[in-house]
């Protein structure tokens, strides 16, 4: 069984739209949303393996919100192609993933969000700012995740 957990950044600083995009970063307001967050997912006790996020600064304070109210010591791994991404570059992203890691934090942005929901489990609304998903897979290999062996049990909105 793998365990996909998909958040989307909170909010972000719209306030500097003279600031490239990549360069935005989270609102005081966005940072305790992010902690809320992280603090309902460490309620469940997640074991997270590996963190995936986006290296565009308001994704990457939202990582690093996570990682340490998670206790995770691990290096987060940024990929640069998740800012940005298509479908396909998400799937391809989480389906090479190291079969050791069981439970995996995916730290994104919209549009491509709530494509990867739609795609994979049916989800038809916007993937919302700070919210977090969890995905389960019936299988063992990364590689073999698809919509046919993929079943939402939680979606939580930030508040």
């Amino acid at each position: 069984m793998k365990r996909l957990y998909i958040t989307r950044h909170t909010t972000k600083d719209r306030e500097s739209i003279q600031e490239y995009d990549y360069d935005i970063i989270l609102t005081e307001e966005g940072k305790q949303k992010a902690k809320q967050m992280a603090l309902n997912l460490r309620d469940k006790n997640p074991k997270i393996d590996l963190i995936v996020a986006s290296p565009a600064i308001r994704t990457r304070e939202t990582a690093e919100i996570f990682a340490s109210t998670l206790d995770y010591r691990k290096t987060i791994m940024y990929n640069e192609v998740l800012y940005m991404a298509f479908l396909n570059e998400l799937l391809e992203t989480i389906s090479y993933t190291f079969d050791s890691v069981e439970n995996m934090l995916l730290v994104g942005h919209n549009p491509s969000l709530t494509a990867l929901a739609l795609t994979l489990v049916g989800f038809k609304e916007k993937f919302e700012e700070g919210a977090l998903m969890l995905i389960e897979f019936d299988c063992n290999s990364w590689i073999d995740i698809s919509k046919s062996n993929a079943r939402l049990i939680s979606y939580e909105k930030a508040i």
